[in-house]
């Protein structure tokens, strides 16, 4: 289970995300929305976290193959249908290495499995509290 804490204070739309282990993170807003772009937006986050699992599942998974996966480089492109009251992820993968139609194949369908994509891809319930 993730506990992830998040403080702002006046600095407008500056964010920081703490994990328990002491690691941070940046959010804002782009200078667009009011904020100083200094680091990454909320949708960002989100994407890039489907965009982290997906890499580091497939790292393992080829590692524990001993198949020749030198790199992967993977795009989220997240996107709101408002009107459609839909939310919209693609995904490209690139698998570099010496890796035969087989092997690509397979990591295409453990991509799917990485635990983000499961999270995402069934129902959410948000639960929330005042403290």
């Amino acid at each position: 289970m993730a506990k992830i804490s998040s403080s702002i204070g006046k600095e407008l739309y500056k964010i920081e995300i703490k994990s328990p282990t002491g690691n941070v993170v940046i959010a804002d807003e782009p200078e667009t929305l009011g904020g100083k772009d200094l680091g990454f937006s909320p949708n960002e986050l989100l994407a890039g976290s489907l965009a982290a699992c997906t890499a580091a599942t497939l790292r393992m998974y080829a590692d524990r193959k001993g198949w020749d996966l030198t790199a992967v480089n993977i795009k989220i492109n997240l996107e709101w249908d408002e009107q459609a009251n839909k939310t919209n992820i693609s995904r490209e993968l690139e698998l570099i290495g010496n890796l035969d139609e087989a092997q690509k194949a397979r990591l295409f369908s453990i991509a799917e499995k990485c635990p983000v994509h499961k999270m995402l891809s069934n129902p959410i319930e948000i639960s929330t509290q005042l403290i």
